[in-house]
């Protein structure tokens, strides 16, 4: 269940960071408040995945999904470059999440 709840974490990372993006230094209110609302959920599912998974097996794969998340958001949706360079970025951090996560069973 710790690994569920790391995920959904993750996900929630995602989605503040890209409403955080969308409030424009916190000056729309809607995105705002969904900025802190996802941000304090993706914190206590973190705090809770932490009971089981260890500290930097954890925090690495919290930020790394945040990572992957939010630059899929961002060329996606946002217009963002795509190229190889950042594409060969994202494979590395893809990369080692998996480590992370072998490593810790």
């Amino acid at each position: 269940m710790s690994w569920t709840y790391l995920l959904l974490a993750g996900v929630l990372e995602v989605v503040w960071a890209s409403s955080m993006k969308l409030s424009h230094g916190f000056t729309r209110p809607i995105p705002s408040l969904v900025t802190l609302v996802t941000m304090a959920g993706s914190f206590w599912l973190l705090a809770i995945a932490m009971r089981a998974i260890p500290l930097g097996t954890a925090y690495t794969v919290w930020t790394g999904i945040g990572s992957i998340g939010a630059f899929i958001v961002g060329v996606t949706f946002l217009a963002e470059p795509f190229n190889a360079v950042r594409i060969l970025a994202a494979g590395l951090i893809v990369s080692g999440l998996v480590l992370m996560k072998l490593s810790s069973s």
